[in-house]
């Protein structure tokens, strides 16, 4: 996935297809989209009831014959046709007159390190299935990278760690490339299954989903200083609905416990690298991106784990995207490394 900067600027939308959020970046113009990628529909009749926050907030609210899909599985296209018809209605007449002034449009999409050809094969089908007539793939590391602002053409060590919904991915880069990676599968469904089976094994309460990630807020905030919180849910055994007072400390080591998983994929890539790129972490410390880069305690925790600086980026949500952004728009300047002569 390699790829020069001059072809870069000759794409016109950028595109981060992720298992949580869809973002669509068009040059010139910023980020037109940020839905979720969630899709409603009518099994009966194949007809596309809701897209995006709308389809979202039907997930386990709907009748049988309402089915809640999510097409992008750990930024992995899973199914093409659902995922070209929640693009186009996501982006609606806002990219429709874009592709129809340039028709012979150009867009790049974010990959994720080390995916499969058949992964970039099915980005790259649902991209040319809304028009696009050539596509462009990144790797998400790289880009998120840019996002964070980070001088990643430079021959220094930067690492990003890139916490995504199903996984979480872990890099060094130097001079525009990779050069150490590893994919951790644990991201934020897997810290929001913890918290889900905490409440229901220690409190016997079912906590329908939209409620663990507001939970998971309240605990990076203020309500982390107080001893206990309220959670509202299902009762395990008379099925009516309950309130129960939840310890902080106990809910806090139960989202701490798959975290861990991450700290070894630090190790990894770090016994990978160089001892002069590894020497410049230890100044410059680690980046944290990604939507679930917000989980209570993961910043903590990986300071401690390596006792090197860890910082949080400004738009850890959307920094990927904008990192495209600014590729397709050319205000990143390559490193030249033209050969001498002898």
């Amino acid at each position: 996935m390699t790829i020069s900067l001059a072809q870069l600027r000759r794409c016109s939308v950028a595109v981060d297809l992720g298992a949580a959020r869809t973002r669509v970046y068009v040059k010139n113009q910023g980020l037109i989209v940020d839905e979720p990628s969630v899709a409603a529909v009518n099994v009966r009749t194949g007809a596309l009831l809701a897209v995006g926050a709308q389809a979202e907030v039907m997930d386990g609210r709907t009748p049988d014959y309402i089915r809640v899909v999510h097409p992008v599985s750990g930024g992995t296209v899973v199914d093409i046709d659902m995922a070209q018809r929640l693009l186009r209605n996501l982006v609606g007449d806002k990219l429709r007159r874009t592709w129809r002034r340039k028709p012979s449009i150009r867009a790049a999409v974010c990959m994720p390190y080390g995916s499969e050809p058949l992964a970039q094969r099915a980005a790259v089908e649902t991209l040319t299935g809304l028009g696009a007539r050539r596509v462009e793939l990144v790797d998400t590391l790289l880009a998120a990278a840019v996002g964070c602002g980070l001088p990643v053409e430079q021959p220094e060590a930067t690492m990003i760690v890139m916490c995504g919904a199903g996984t979480t991915q872990v890099a060094v880069l130097s001079v525009g490339s990779v050069v150490a990676a590893e994919t951790v599968p644990v991201g934020g469904n897997a810290i929001d299954h913890a918290v889900i089976q905490h409440m229901r094994l220690h409190h016997e309460l079912l906590v329908p989903n939209q409620a663990v990630r507001p939970l998971q807020t309240m605990l990076s905030g203020d309500a982390a200083q107080a001893s206990s919180t309220e959670v509202h849910g299902r009762d395990v055994v008379s099925g009516l609905a309950r309130s129960v007072r939840v310890d902080t400390e106990r809910v806090l080591k139960a989202i701490t416990t798959p975290l861990t998983a991450i700290v070894d994929g630090i190790g990894s890539v770090l016994r990978n690298c160089p001892p002069d790129l590894v020497a410049d972490l230890g100044e410059r410390g680690i980046i944290l991106a990604g939507g679930s880069a917000l989980t209570p305690g993961l910043e903590q925790m990986l300071q401690q784990a390596t006792s090197m600086p860890v910082h949080i980026a400004d738009r850890p949500g959307t920094c990927a995207v904008h990192g495209l952004g600014a590729l397709i728009e050319g205000k990143v300047e390559p490193l030249h490394l033209d050969p001498l002569g002898s």
